[in-house]
């Protein structure tokens, strides 16, 4: 197995509504809502190189959800999906892999800082031959670290 971890995010919000608001993913439904909003557009064009918008929007417009999975359809791979297999009241989200062609664990970890703000850090866990682990591994750190920043940004009020 190989391990990735993101950066530790700060985030605004209790690790109450934080653990509330990802332990539900219907609740990240509102991610894909946001890219009919022209000012959400603008913000998410700020943050990614523009060759890069239209797939990344394309990814989000694919994302599907339910209480407990996330599923998205990635070229060429195909739909991937991850389940959650395990919450810790506020303290820790565990998902895995229900389908993609390579198994791996994430884990979503959230610790209070003060009465009113959090941290957050991610971190996957993946079965990876040396020869993948050599392709992927750039573009997995690169990606959790996004998906990191990403999460650290949402409002956790609403």
């Amino acid at each position: 197995m190989s391990k990735f971890e993101s950066q530790i995010k700060q985030i605004a919000y209790t690790a109450d509504k934080v653990y509330a608001k990802l332990s539900d993913l219907n609740n990240l439904a509102a991610i894909k809502n946001k890219l009919n909003d022209p000012d959400a557009q603008e913000k998410l064009k700020e943050k990614i190189p523009a060759d890069k918008f239209e797939q990344v929007k394309n990814y989000i417009e694919s994302m599907q959800f339910d209480t407990d999975t996330v599923s998205m359809n990635i070229a060429p791979v195909g739909s991937i999906a991850i389940q959650i297999i395990e919450r810790e009241p506020t303290k820790c989200i565990k998902f895995a892999s229900t389908n993609s062609p390579i198994g791996f664990n994430l884990w979503i970890q959230i610790l209070p800082t003060t009465e009113t703000t959090s941290k957050m850090r991610l971190t996957i866990d993946a079965s990876l031959n040396p020869f993948i682990k050599a392709m992927v591994e750039k573009p997995l750190r690169e990606g959790i670290d996004k998906l990191a920043d990403m999460l650290a940004m949402m409002p956790y009020d609403n």
